[in-house]
Parts: structure tokens; sequence; C-alpha cells
């Protein structure tokens, strides 16, 4: 590995676009002093973020630390710890991390890391990397270096994670893996986390327009009314499941977004339905978003025009607050139905890019092209 005069530790951090781009460049600031503060050898660190899709047609952890190897190489960085929102697998189970003590490389696939405090975690996982790259090597006979400092802290922090196994041939010589349901569990967070799904609710604009203008009809109509008020909590949950589960089906089946594997292999079936699952939840959160949106809207139109004596009079029930309630559920049950055909006006290109992050795109425009062929 070569190294900076003037103990000098130049740090780079190679980052996907997006999301994996943007974790970078928050922690950068402050990753120069907290290195140096840890390792406690008076060295200096230099942290700098470059931006560029270094993971573009493959997904096989060997084949990226050979990209990345031969990336800092050319440009004489001391240690490069690449960061991807794209999930990653190894021998079966799911990838955390790479490392190569001798080129001084890191391999992050940050879905691994889990939904929740994923910047927090992201920071820890790269300053214990790069302290173990950086820091004072034993090494055995065989295999990675003896002296590894970020074993402990970064298995008790980040359990599920534990150390994975390594091919002879491959160029990393550390590697942590998570695997057992606790680990699926984290991965399919980190990767809805990854797609964005709040990104959902702007992206579908003509869905909206049709759901706000469904919900706009109904909260002026008599029979909605009489519906609503005689409708029992059960039937309004039943019918809010209802309207969301359509929701979700139609824009998965009407944008294609159901993944569907040729290989009839077990590892990629099981990977198969981790993207399916994630496609899932990213596309259920969105809408769920949309359906608590639509219920204050409706809220909010009803009590501005709603009068207490013709609904009475329509209605035998005298407008209180629970009637106000009840009829903006139901109204946004009906609406979430009218935002379900609405949908059907969207590019199913535009349902895509609000439903994944940009390297997901990337991945399935790949899968795409490549059945095509």
């Amino acid at each position: 590995m070569w190294v900076s005069p003037q103990d000098v530790t130049v740090v780079t951090l190679l980052a996907d676009p997006d999301a994996p781009t943007e974790i970078a460049q928050r922690m950068a600031p402050t990753l120069s002093a907290r290195l140096a503060d840890k390792s406690g050898q008076d060295r200096r660190f230099e942290v700098e973020v470059v931006s560029e899709p270094f993971t573009a047609g493959t997904e096989d952890p060997p084949t990226l630390i050979r990209r990345i190897m031969d990336r800092g190489s050319a440009e004489n960085w001391d240690i490069v710890v690449a960061l991807t929102d794209l999930p990653l697998h190894s021998h079966g189970r799911k990838l955390v991390v790479d490392m190569s003590h001798e080129h001084g490389l890191v391999l992050l696939s940050l879905p691994a890391l889990g939904g929740l405090r994923l910047q927090t975690r992201a920071r820890r996982v790269v300053e214990e990397a790069v302290l173990s790259l950086a820091g004072p090597r034993a090494t055995g006979a065989e295999g990675p270096p003896r002296s590894q400092p970020l074993l402990g802290p970064f298995v008790s922090r980040l359990a599920p994670v534990h150390p994975g196994p390594v091919g002879e041939e491959e160029t990393a010589d550390l590697r942590y893996v998570v695997s057992g349901p606790r680990g699926y569990l984290r991965v399919l967070g980190g990767m809805v986390r990854a797609n964005q799904p709040w990104r959902l609710v702007p992206g579908l604009s003509k869905a909206l327009a049709a759901a706000l203008a469904t919900g706009a009809v109904a909260t002026v109509n008599s029979t909605i009314w009489n519906l609503a008020a005689s409708l029992s909590t059960p039937r309004l949950l039943i019918a809010m499941v209802a309207s969301v589960g359509l929701m979700i089906g139609w824009l998965i089946v009407d944008a294609h977004l159901w993944h569907r594997s040729t290989d009839a292999s077990p590892e990629e079936r099981k990977r198969t339905s981790l993207y399916n699952a994630s496609t899932v939840m990213t596309v259920g959160f969105g809408v769920l978003v949309c359906y608590g949106g639509l219920i204050v809207i409706n809220l909010a139109s009803a009590l501005f025009i709603l009068n207490d004596r013709v609904f009475a009079s329509m209605t035998r029930t005298p407008l209180h607050a629970t009637e106000y309630w009840t009829l903006s559920w139901f109204v946004a049950s009906i609406a979430t139905v009218g935002g379900a055909l609405g949908s059907g006006l969207e590019s199913d290109e535009a349902i895509r890019a609000a439903a994944y992050s940009k390297r997901e795109q990337e991945r399935r425009r790949m899968l795409q092209d490549d059945h095509g062929d």
C-alpha cells in the first residue's frame, strides 16, 4: 500500500451516486479529526469524497474489489473506502464489508447496516475499518492479519454481523457478513431505506391528482355520508386494507416492478425474494404515507364544507368529531382506489424513478437488457 509522506494518510471515500454520496459527504468534514483522535499515533488523515458509479454492471464483490484497487492505484490513494447502496452477496451470505489490508481497500454495502441510524453506523464502520488498515499489522503464516481492532467493536455494535469465508484467490483478506432471520430483516430494512420510499409521494403526481379529485367528490356525496355513518370500525379497517393493497398491487403489476429470475438456483431465488420483498415494502410505505395524507386533507375539507344540519337530515346522525373522522377515513379508502386507477396514467419509468434508488434502477435496467438479449 502506497503511503503519503509526512505521516499523512489520504483516505478516499469512493461512493456510488445518490444516497452513498450523501452519506460520505456528511461524514467527511469530521472524519479526519475523529480518525486522528482515535489512532493515537500522531498521524494525520486527509479525507476526500469521490462520487462515481463504481458498481455499474456488476454485483460481484471480487470484481468490485479489483475495480477499487485499480482506481486507488491510479490515484495513489492510501486507503479507499467504497460505499454502495446495492445489497451484495458472497458465498450465499449477505455481505457487510470486504477488506484488503495489503491494498488498503474497504467495500461497504450500506443496506446490510439496516434502515435505522444508518449515518451513525456507516461512520463507525468506516472509522474502525480505516484504523484497522492504517494501524500496525501482525501477519500470521496463514490468512488475514491477526491484530484486527475492527473485529470486537464491529460485531458487538452491528450484531448479527460476523466474519465470513474468503476464497483463496480473492483480493480481500477479511470479510463480514450477516445471516439468519435478523440479518435478512436488517438487509431488507436497509434496501427499503436506500430506495427512499418517501419519494413515491411526489413521484406519482397523476395518481395523487386522481385521488384528491375522487376524495373531493366523495366528501360532498350524501350516499357516502350514509355509508360512512353505518360502517363499523372493522369494516373501515377492511376497506383501508383492501384499498391500500389494491394500490400496491396495481403499482407493482402496472409498472412491472416484480422481479422474476431466470436462474433456478436456491441462492438466486433467495436474492429474488429479497428484492421483491423490498419492492413491496417500499411501495407499501409510500402508499401508506399517501393514505395518511388523504385522511388529513379529507378531514380538513369536511370541516370546511360540511353543514351539521344538512348532514343530520341526510344521515339522521348528528355531525360530531366521530362522524368527521369516520367520513374522512372512509373517503381516504375510496380516494386511494381512484388513485390506483390514476396511476395507470403514469409512465413505468416515472414509477420506477419514484420507487427505486438510482443504483437499483440501473440494476433492474441491466437485468431487463440481459433478458432481452
